[in-house]
């Protein structure tokens, strides 16, 4: 499938050529909702109700390559609070959404090709203060010191956090649990555009095959006001699992660790009650 990027790509190229990506760096002048999901966002605030107008608007058009035909993209609404917003796709389909401010996305895939697909988009600007050292490692804050010294034109922290993001958004629906922020340690590549992240618990077992880590790809702009950076993974199911186009680690099963460091954020982060941003999903 091709990437439809409305103002420029930042994920295309980012995911298989069997997942559809839409992504636009500005809203529709009116983008028209199914009665389901506008009584989603009935109360909302119209930021709110933008950012999840549009990013439907883009995961419409993605499904649109798939033939998939319109319907509401609906939260689940059930379980813990954290995983209440999780979208709802078709049958047979797998996609993750994302949005922040001046940019929205959506990314979707039959699920007889693609078993989970995760992807988030933040600006590229450092973290807020204080968050940095809640959402990372000890070993990921020696590798954002030596990346800030190398490679000055990426907000590494804001990296390994949206790498994060994606991880848990293809983890989740393949394992129904939550996945805290020490749980997964991430080590970006400057070079080639990619990352790593190992679990430090027991991992998602698709296709009865345990995957022990994830690999994906980001691509970041230029730190100037308004910049972006996007993370990418995907997981593929048994059968794909030759194709060099598929991100998927080695699978092995890893310890298990039950430690959660945050239990708000996919929800929200939150240091000191005040979040990050609202989900993306």
């Amino acid at each position: 499938m091709t990437a439809v990027a409305l103002g420029g790509g930042l994920l295309e190229g980012l995911l298989p050529a069997e997942v559809a990506v839409v992504e636009t760096f500005g809203d529709p002048p009116s983008v028209e909702l199914f009665p389901l999901e506008a009584d989603v966002v009935a109360n909302a605030v119209e930021s709110r109700r933008r950012e999840f107008a549009t990013v439907r608007w883009c995961a419409r058009a993605a499904l649109a390559q798939l033939g998939v035909a319109p319907e509401p993209i609906l939260p689940a609404r059930g379980g813990p609070p954290w995983a209440s917003r999780a979208p709802l796709w078709p049958d047979g389909i797998v996609g993750s959404m994302t949005h922040c401010d001046g940019y929205r996305a959506a990314a979707v895939a039959r699920s007889a090709v693609v078993a989970s697909v995760g992807v988030d988009a933040e600006p590229n600007a450092a973290l807020p203060s204080g968050i940095r050292q809640v959402v990372t490692l000890p070993e990921e804050q020696r590798t954002l010191a030596r990346l800030a010294a190398s490679h000055p034109g990426v907000a590494w922290d804001r990296l390994l956090f949206s790498a994060k993001e994606s991880v848990f958004k293809a983890w989740f629906p393949l394992t129904g649990r939550w996945l805290g922020f020490g749980e997964c340690l991430i080590t970006p590549d400057p070079d080639l555009g990619t990352f790593t992240g190992s679990l430090r618990v027991t991992g998602p077992i698709p296709a009865g095959m345990t995957v022990n880590g994830f690999t994906g790809r980001w691509r970041a702009q230029d730190t100037n006001p308004g910049a972006h950076l996007a993370t990418a993974v995907t997981v593929a199911p048994s059968a794909a699992r030759n194709s060099p186009d598929f991100n998927v680690a080695p699978a092995v099963v890893p310890t298990v660790s039950t430690n959660c460091i945050l239990r708000s954020k996919r929800g929200n982060v939150a240091v000191a009650r005040n979040p990050i941003h609202t989900t993306d999903w």
